[in-house]
């Protein structure tokens, strides 16, 4: 029975493939990816010669029950994103559920997801933890960030370089501003870098150094009893 394979790719160092992924890719009818330039990348690092069609969050609405159906017809498809593992605050969700609403197979990989090194390297309790991804824009946002200042869970937020400070200074403003944070940027990259300390602390730095690159941000939970982080002690 043929399969829709959801295939993990580098968050940034190319060498942090698997060799399971690697076939995948190469054995597959078609390859779907977020952004084809991205993942052509990719594919000749590897020397994957497959074919690949885009499929983003513009055009998945269209196209999940057409190619739904083609795997039940007996295509094998694997799903990329730009980085990281499919669904996880990138375009997936809506094929993997289009697949088992048809009775179609799916099989996600293990492999890369930004989130999982960032909260390992924190040194905030990564016993109990929630994934909140990105914040919404709008609507929402306010109500969100107050549900969040009474969660008791190490928190797990997505940012861009272009709203992290905006978004650091809502979390002082309802959290306080000695509420500890760990904030890594460009994970397995040259520049990778993780900065701690409270809020204020890593509100100054960030005031002092633009943000580059993509952000997680790892949030103390409301009374946890942790370590104060040293600022700058993981970044290098």
């Amino acid at each position: 029975m043929a399969k829709l394979y959801v295939v993990p790719t580098p968050v940034g160092n190319l060498e942090d493939m698997t060799f399971r992924a690697i076939r995948v890719l190469k054995e597959v009818d078609l390859i779907l990816a977020e952004d084809t330039r991205t993942t052509g990348i990719l594919l000749r690092h590897y020397d994957i010669q497959n074919r690949i069609q885009s499929h983003h969050k513009f055009n998945e609405h269209q196209t999940v029950a057409h190619f739904a159906g083609r795997i039940k017809a007996g295509e094998n498809i694997a799903l990329v994103s730009d980085a990281g593992t499919p669904a996880i605050s990138d375009p997936g969700f809506m094929l993997v559920r289009a697949c088992v609403q048809k009775g179609v197979e799916v099989e996600c990989l293990p492999g890369a997801v930004a989130f999982i090194p960032a909260l390992v390297v924190s040194g905030l309790p990564n016993d109990k933890f929630y994934f909140e991804g990105f914040l919404p824009v709008k609507k929402g946002r306010k109500s969100r960030l107050l549900e969040i200042a009474s969660e008791k869970r190490t928190g797990i937020i997505y940012e861009s370089p272009f709203r992290l400070l905006k978004t650091l200074t809502q979390l002082s403003e309802t959290c306080g501003q000695n509420r500890q944070v760990s904030i890594s940027r460009e994970l397995s990259k040259r520049f990778e870098e993780t900065i701690r300390g409270t809020l204020a602390e890593v509100i100054s730095h960030f005031s002092e150094n633009e943000p580059k690159g993509e952000f997680v941000i790892i949030l103390e939970g409301e009374d946890r009893k942790t370590v104060k982080l040293d600022c700058f002690a993981g970044s290098q």
